[in-house]
């Protein structure tokens, strides 16, 4: 089929590399322009699906927007059979929604209509749901609201990052929407819509979100350190100068005391209820340590009181 490839981050690169891989005709790749990168920010650096179209030898277009007339006629000389969209970044405006022959399948990281928006896997793990999933969806006006054609549900193991999550379901995810193609090429994908009940939106996380706060139950914590790992990061304040120290992996453990309080030399944190125990570490502008390897280079003795 000609296919329209629509996406930016690493998320989206297992999906385009199937597609080509499968034989698809692929006649453009829309993405993100380059970013500012660097310490002063003057380097543009190029979106790893702009990276990878060009190492495939495919033609990228990176608009700011695609609302003009502009944008509309020249997504329409593609004479697209299908978009494939995966975490591109841009609303598809009602002109390139209708474009392509068979429509936009949107590849979405959650169980919809559960966590529709901008941060499924985060939310995912933050309000402690036991399992998500990836799922191939036609996409319409309304914010991830079309129906879904092909679900593929992933556990979330009681440990797992958002990292990991993210990881595990772009592998998966790709697979998905090949299937989905290959189905929609034979006619044979059906669409449902989505249930009415269940619907919860995934905002986009916050900074006033990030920091870790002591007072809550254990697992709400757990969840927050987890479900914010490896970025944005949640973090807490380390000593008089009152360092950013991120938690990139936790577990639950066994202790009480004040919230805050760290309990013995393992890096096991009393928290409202209940207790964590820092597994993973990285404080500002060092390299991720195990808790271990952390202490040797920072004091925080049983008894430090955490903020």
């Amino acid at each position: 089929m000609r296919i329209v490839f629509m996406g930016t981050p690493d998320f989206a690169v297992p999906t385009l590399s199937e597609i080509v891989g499968r034989g698809h005709e692929v006649v453009a790749v829309y993405t993100r322009a380059p970013a500012p990168a660097g310490r002063r920010g003057l380097d543009l650096t190029p979106s790893p699906v702009h990276q990878v179209a060009e190492r495939f030898g495919l033609k990228v277009l990176t608009p700011k927007s695609l609302r003009s007339a502009e944008a509309a006629a020249e997504f329409a000389v593609h004479d697209a059979d299908v978009a494939v969209v995966v975490a591109y970044g841009l609303i598809l405006p009602p002109a390139i929604l209708a474009a392509p022959r068979l429509g936009c399948l949107n590849l979405h990281g959650s169980l919809l209509p559960r966590w529709r928006g901008a941060a499924p896997i985060q939310r995912a793990i933050m309000a402690g749901d036991e399992a998500t999933g990836v799922c191939v969806m036609q996409m319409e006006e309304g914010l991830d609201t079309g129906p879904v054609g092909l679900v593929e549900r992933i556990p979330i193991g009681p440990d797992m990052t958002a990292g990991d999550l993210h990881d595990r379901m772009m592998v998966l995810g790709a697979d998905l929407m090949a299937r989905a193609l290959a189905a929609l090429e034979r006619g044979g994908l059906a669409f449902t819509p989505q249930p009415e009940a269940g619907v919860a939106y995934a905002a986009k996380i916050e900074k006033t979100e990030t920091r870790i706060d002591w007072s809550q139950p254990a697992q709400v914590v757990h969840d927050r350190i987890r479900g914010l790992a490896p970025f944005p990061g949640a973090w807490f304040p380390l000593g008089p100068d009152e360092i950013r120290v991120k938690v990139l992996r936790s577990t639950l453990a066994d202790g009480a005391g004040v919230p805050g309080e760290v309990l013995d030399d393992r890096l096991t944190i009393a928290c409202g209820t209940g207790a964590v125990r820092l597994v993973e570490l990285q404080k500002a502008g060092k390299q991720p340590a195990g808790a271990s390897s952390f202490l040797n280079g920072n004091a925080v003795p049983p008894g430090t009181r955490l903020a």
